[in-house]
């Protein structure tokens, strides 16, 4: 995850791997790398604009998300429709 030389204040501008950073960031959100995820987050976020912002903007989606999809109730049997239907892909 090598950064470019052009700054912004104390942030890299330019991230030269950009995916491998995204799937680390929302690995990241999504908890599966507990406190020690939390650490390299922070680091992070602190040099690289990009990920700063996708980090951010990924944040904000998921509360949306979050807020929006959590209030209605889903019917039993759909829920249990979903999980059939996702065990049959897995």
């Amino acid at each position: 995850m090598e950064m470019n030389e052009e700054t912004s204040g104390s942030r890299k501008l330019r991230c030269d791997d950009t995916s491998k950073c995204f799937e680390l960031l929302e690995s990241i959100l999504d908890g599966e790398m507990g406190d020690p995820g939390k650490e390299v987050l922070k680091e992070k976020l602190a040099k690289c604009q990009p990920c700063f912002e996708h980090f951010h903007l990924e944040q904000a989606i998921r509360e949306v998300l979050k807020n929006k999809c959590t209030k209605q109730s889903v019917p039993k049997e759909l829920a249990q429709t979903i999980r059939e239907k996702i065990q049959d892909v897995k």
